[in-house]
């Protein structure tokens, strides 16, 4: 018997007590972080919620098996929310919609979430009507038509069946029913209400496709709603792809399991709070960066130099070697040559203890990510 189908469906419980430990150490960790992010001046708290708001989209995209342009997400963000990252790369309409649907999540929380607002946001999704080859019907719920709506995996002839949805005749019932309870002010925590929003919404399962990522829109919509301001600083989705496995596991167990969803309600606090630490790793870096930019206020560098340097810290995958700046930078190797030169004159740059054809070199005093290569 799957959750939907028990007679007091949606009618949820949990622990309170279990769940309220934890919570109380998830909302201090959220708190600290902002009280954090309030500390940066604003270009440096811009590329913190760029970062994480691209980080974010690729990610919720990635969960569904989906791989996005990082550039190009990223460059839409940056034009939606109008901060200046330089050379904006064109973006496909694809991407574009996934990133107005977040955004809208995340920048207008405080609006009420109904019906015509989740039909738009799945249009947004599948812009040209197709998930691949398959044709998507957008703005209205789902038919059934091919059949009921079954999450399955594995090979032709060998598929398991994890899920099945309610009945399509149930869906303007059972989303009226979510759609109220989502905008009720009752007393419930909304970092709880988000982990049962996820979870209920999944459940159901409205539309054709694109219900995974449009339940992790909702509740970082909701998790915006208990923060009450707009931007993000770290990323469920992100998590919720390191912990793919238990992600899917811990669902399907809930949606086979009784009403009683303390599990999963922990499951998400602890996901919650790993995303939360995660961030403030991330916030190491925006702060090093800020301080090496006010460090070298002074120091000329030329623009292949501060694109190499900001590159850096934003994430560099591999060794700097000069081959590697030649051809990121688009220039000649003695070119390339002369720029590293002159940054380790400056003692911007030192090189690594690697030599002959492995020289490389690092950022002085300032620890960075370097990233593992494709």
């Amino acid at each position: 018997m799957y959750i939907h189908q028990r007679s007091s469906w949606p009618q949820f419980t949990w622990d309170k007590e279990a769940v309220s430990t934890l919570l109380a150490a998830v909302k201090f960790q959220q708190g600290r972080l902002l009280g954090k992010m309030e500390s940066l001046g604003l270009p440096f708290r811009e590329q913190s919620v760029l970062n994480t708001l691209t980080s974010d989209i690729v990610k919720t995209s990635e969960i569904e098996g989906e791989n996005l342009n990082k550039e190009q997400v990223r460059s839409s963000i940056a034009r939606h929310l109008g901060i200046d990252i330089g050379g904006l790369a064109p973006v496909d309409r694809h991407i574009d919609g996934i990133v107005e649907m977040m955004l809208d999540a995340t920048r207008h929380y405080s609006e009420p979430l109904n019906q015509e607002r989740l039909f738009r946001w799945h249009a947004a999704l599948f812009p040209t009507g197709l998930s691949g080859m398959m044709l998507v019907q957008t703005g209205m719920w789902r038919t059934d038509t091919g059949g009921p709506m079954q999450v399955v995996s594995g090979s032709y002839g060998r598929e398991k069946i994890h899920f099945v949805a309610p009945k399509a005749k149930r869906l303007p019932k059972e989303m009226k029913s979510f759609l109220t309870w989502f905008e009720q002010r009752e007393q419930i925590d909304p970092i709880v209400k988000a982990a049962i929003a996820h979870l209920w919404f999944v459940t159901i399962h409205p539309f054709d496709d694109g219900n995974g990522r449009i339940a992790r829109a909702i509740a970082d919509m909701m998790l915006t709603r208990s923060e009450n301001q707009p931007d993000r600083f770290y990323s469920m989705s992100s998590q919720i792809r390191l912990e793919r496995k238990a992600y899917y596991d811990k669902l399907e167990r809930t949606q086979k399991g009784p009403l009683d969803i303390t599990g999963w309600i922990l499951w998400f606090l602890d996901c919650l709070s790993n995303a939360i630490l995660n961030s403030e790793k991330l916030f190491k870096t925006v702060l090093n960066k800020a301080q090496f930019w006010k460090q070298h206020a002074d120091t000329q560098f030329n623009e292949r130099q501060t694109k190499m340097l900001n590159l850096l810290f934003d994430g560099f995958k591999g060794k700097l070697t000069s081959s590697k700046w030649a051809k990121m930078m688009k220039c000649s190797q003695d070119t390339a040559a002369r720029d590293i030169n002159d940054l380790t004159d400056k003692e911007v740059l030192a090189k690594s203890s690697e030599g002959g054809r492995s020289t490389n070199y690092l950022l002085r005093d300032f620890p960075i990510n370097y990233l593992k290569s494709d």
